[in-house]
């Protein structure tokens, strides 16, 4: 009697808990940007990378936008989102969070954090570890608006490892293939020859900057031809005036 009750104990009790995932259409939860400057910070990262990745549909890049990767962490909220990441190898397409279980369990390749007053701690410490260990993002960044503290990360060996700067002071992105640095007190994205990467603002400037030169060009092409033609006019003049034909000469 004693085995049976134990076998049907055993039968009627499942081998294993079932865990259900929340929602994959789940809200971000950012808290507001510590200032102007963070946020104008953060545009200019996505327009650049935007704009130079115009033609392709293989990426995803946001700021400020809640990553959920466990239903824990969604439970207890102890995480929130980078303040610029970039996700390669997946659909371009607007989203209202990062949801890692419903994007086929893809985590950003980049991740970029602007220091604060309020962050700063966190950022060098708590969020660097989940970024290497949980998420394992290949490259992990900071940097201060304020005070221009600039750093980069690399994943080595299952560590981040600092990147190590170029005779200009810019860190290479192998995720990106770009150079990251500081212009004009700002972080810019650069390419590997080492232009500055523009936004489509800068980029209609120069466009227009562009046509404006090319039509002075040509103003002063026709001037000169003007000039060269009055020339020529007096010159046949005075020949007249000898009496000479300059049609002969």
């Amino acid at each position: 009697m004693t085995i049976a009750k134990d076998l049907e104990t055993l039968q009627s009790e499942p081998e294993f808990e079932e865990i259900e995932c929340p929602p994959g259409d789940l809200e971000s939860q950012e808290p507001p940007l510590e200032s102007e400057l963070h946020l104008r910070q953060i545009l200019l990262l996505i327009q650049m990378l935007e704009s130079l990745w115009q033609h392709r549909q293989d990426f995803y890049a946001f700021g400020n936008l809640s990553i959920y990767y466990s239903p824990e962490q969604q439970k207890t909220q102890n995480f929130r989102g980078p303040d610029f990441f970039v996700v390669l190898n997946t659909e371009r397409k607007p989203r209202k969070s990062w949801v890692v279980w419903e994007e086929g369990g893809k985590y950003p390749n980049l991740i970029i954090e602007l220091l604060s007053n309020s962050t700063a701690n966190v950022d060098r410490t708590t969020k660097k570890e989940i970024y290497q260990d949980i998420f394992r993002t290949p490259e992990y960044f900071w940097f201060s608006p304020n005070t221009l503290e600039f750093q980069g990360f690399e994943i080595i060996r299952g560590e981040y490892e600092p990147i190590q700067p170029n005779e200009q002071g810019r860190l290479w992105s192998k995720q990106l293939q770009l150079f990251l640095g500081i212009y004009e007190q700002k972080l810019r994205f650069f390419t590997p020859e080492g232009e500055l990467v523009p936004t489509p603002e800068e980029s209609a400037q120069t466009e227009r900057q562009q046509r404006e030169d090319t039509q002075q060009q040509l103003e002063t092409a026709q001037q000169q031809l003007e000039v060269e033609r009055q020339q020529r006019e007096n010159l046949a003049a005075k020949l007249r005036e000898l009496n000479i034909d300059p049609e002969t000469l």
